[in-house]
């Protein structure tokens, strides 16, 4: 007998090669269904892996629990913090206002440039190819709506009335390329600086605050507000923040790049500011016209 045979080891492996080579084929195939050898491990891991894995998950949601409560305790303490600040800002606010009543009854002041009655109303359509310009609004002139009325979101300024109708309006937005869309602002800090909205740089999406005085510094995040001082909008409408600033080219003045505080893009309820106090030119006007239909009577 050849010595090949002998080896009793060498045919052992050469059997277990050859059952391993034939396993491997046959897990290999198109099955639907697993072999039993398969079947079993597979269950005998899967048996392990739901006694290692459920008291993972158990301590990995206890853990995470924990972090949530601890979060949420801090969350609160914070809220509980800016809730006792609101009242004592609530409460400032109402001795300020009624110190500011107290000192207009005292000098016989019946308004002030801030003064507002609210008009609310909704944008009915905004035409594709001026979306920057202009919206439509279902509110006119037999609402009370006037041109030039300030129109304004829970965000800040938006515009002003151009054109009435009796039950809508045309409002003209601020990013209106037209020149003559002007806005006196003024710029919130320790010491206030007046300008005027006149410009949108589409580019950026920033509007642009013209006219500040050349000698003064600003810096990022400022508020800027409407001054009231053009003669048709209340003062202290919040329009938006500066986002950089720049000196002219003849170095006489700045300007501020603003970013806007309402969403111009994207409107759809609206609030007409109805100014209640009369302006200089509005109380002559006035006297004008009596003074006219005086002497024509």
């Amino acid at each position: 007998m050849p010595q090949f045979f002998l080896n009793k080891r060498l045919i052992v492996m050469l059997i277990a090669i050859i059952v391993l080579v034939a396993l491997v084929g046959f897990s290999l195939r198109d099955r639907e269904n697993a072999s039993w050898p398969e079947q079993f491990v597979k269950d005998v891991v899967g048996f392990g892996e739901n006694i290692v894995a459920k008291p993972a998950s158990f301590v990995s949601d206890v853990i995470s629990g924990t972090k949530n409560l601890k979060n949420t305790y801090t969350e609160n303490e914070h809220l509980k913090k800016r809730l006792e600040e609101l009242a004592q800002l609530e409460s400032n606010v109402a001795d300020l206002k009624k110190e500011n009543k107290e000192l207009k009854d005292s000098l016989g002041i019946q308004s002030s440039l801030s003064d507002y009655d609210p008009i609310n109303g909704s944008v009915i359509s905004r035409n594709p190819t001026n979306w920057n310009e202009q919206v439509e609004i279902d509110k006119g002139s037999r609402d009370g709506v006037k041109p030039d009325m300030a129109v304004v979101t829970p965000s800040g300024l938006v515009g002003r009335i151009t054109t009435t109708g009796a039950k809508s309006s045309t409002v003209e937005l601020l990013t209106s390329s037209d020149t003559r869309n002007r806005v006196s602002a003024m710029v919130q800090g320790s010491e206030s600086a007046y300008g005027i909205i006149n410009g949108y740089s589409a580019d950026e999406k920033l509007l642009e605050l013209k006219q500040l005085p050349y000698d003064m510094k600003f810096k990022k995040g400022q508020k800027i507000v409407t001054s009231g001082l053009g003669g048709k909008f209340p003062s202290g409408i919040f329009i938006g923040t500066i986002e950089k600033v720049e000196t002219d080219k003849m170095g006489l003045s700045q300007t501020a790049y603003v970013k806007p505080g309402a969403d111009l893009y994207d409107l759809n309820h609206i609030i007409i500011l109805k100014r209640t106090a009369e302006t200089a030119s509005e109380s002559t006007d006035s006297e004008t016209n009596d003074s006219s239909s005086t002497g024509g009577n």
